[in-house]
């Protein structure tokens, strides 16, 4: 069944229902004896991206048959800590959530597993401590995949900035360290200069501005998140670089998360891809396989009937890869990595409205 919500765009222009359903810690869906409660805690609702996989969870929810309690932790290690207190009071089954400090999170799940209630992180991987299943993409290819596009357009030759997310994170230290790795080996006539940025859009900006000021033949751009796609676009339109691909000015940009705002700017000729992460499918696959540990399944390493891969990465913890991949206009092929066009309807970002 295709999932039908709405996605007000731009990070300035967000719903009333997402900051609602998002930061109301005592929300919940309706439930009957006979359906298990679980709570969901969101990371942040500033980002289109986690507005959309906020839409998601609820409709998922109830397809799946599960209660929901939801609480919002604002990218605050601290507010998941104590919205899991609150989750554990009011008698969850198990939590779903993707702390954005990978490696703070671990006194918490050490507490949730001695009390056997399983948790299933989205997007994020706890760099200790157990967890039922880890939902999200392979981070790693994202770099990757982001490095082979601007190191075939760029000719091998250049210069281009990275905006780094938040090096607490695994999926910051995975998408810079791949595509460092990927530059030095496949294109080492290229300089990144690499910005830390704490996946903050303003610092994103500034940085890219000092950047462009001091090296004006920079040609590349790899944001690691959409949180740096609307400051990234308004310094290149000050620098008079917001102009169409075929144009010897024109600065490629390579964006990571699949928002609809990413995909008309790629068929505008705006930036040039993006990475889609499945945001539709992490809401899904997080309720799924928390509803399995309830249901007390087990699960296994190997390829999985729904396009993924499920991988073990350390005794106890096992990882299902969803399938993200890289999206530009033509649908051509980078590096060795193909990509999908940017209308392509069977991109979650295209089926928003």
């Amino acid at each position: 069944m295709r999932l039908r919500t709405a996605l007000c765009s731009g990070v300035s222009a967000l719903s009333a229902l997402a900051l609602l359903s998002a930061c109301d810690s005592g929300s919940t869906s309706a439930s009957s004896g006979d359906t298990p409660l679980v709570g969901v805690d969101y990371p942040r609702s500033d980002t289109d991206f986690w507005n959309s996989y906020i839409k998601y969870t609820p409709e998922y929810g109830k397809e799946l048959g599960l209660s929901l309690k939801t609480t919002n932790s604002q990218n605050d290690v601290a507010k998941l800590t104590a919205n899991a207190q609150t989750f554990i009071s009011q008698g969850v089954k198990g939590i779903a959530m993707a702390p954005q400090d990978t490696a703070a999170i671990a006194p918490t799940l050490a507490q949730l597993d001695a009390k056997k209630i399983p948790v299933v992180t989205v997007d994020t991987r706890p760099d200790t401590g157990k967890v039922f299943m880890v939902v999200r993409a392979d981070n790693r290819a994202y770099g990757e995949k982001a490095c082979q596009y601007l190191g075939t357009k760029l000719g091998g030759k250049g210069k281009v900035v990275m905006l780094e997310g938040g090096l607490d994170s695994i999926n910051g230290r995975d998408r810079t360290e791949a595509f460092n790795d990927c530059m030095k080996k496949n294109y080492p006539g290229i300089k990144v200069f690499g910005e830390a940025t704490n996946w903050d859009g303003a610092v994103a900006a500034q940085k890219l501005q000092t950047d462009l000021t001091a090296n004006p033949d920079i040609k590349g751009i790899y944001m690691e998140s959409s949180f740096a796609l609307a400051g990234t676009l308004q310094v290149l339109k000050q620098k008079g670089l917001l102009v169409d691909p075929k144009d010897k000015k024109h600065v490629f940009v390579v964006s990571n998360d699949g928002i609809p705002e990413e995909l008309k700017s790629i068929a505008a000729g705006k930036i040039d891809a993006t990475v889609s992460q499945p945001a539709d499918l992490y809401a899904k696959y997080a309720l799924y396989y928390l509803k399995a540990a309830i249901d007390g399944k087990t699960f296994k390493p190997g390829k999985t009937d729904h396009d993924s891969t499920i991988i073990q990465v350390r005794d106890g913890v096992l990882e299902d890869q969803l399938s993200a991949p890289l999206v530009t206009a033509d649908g051509g092929t980078y590096g060795g990595v193909t990509s999908v066009k940017s209308d392509d309807k069977a991109l979650w970002g295209n089926n928003l409205g």
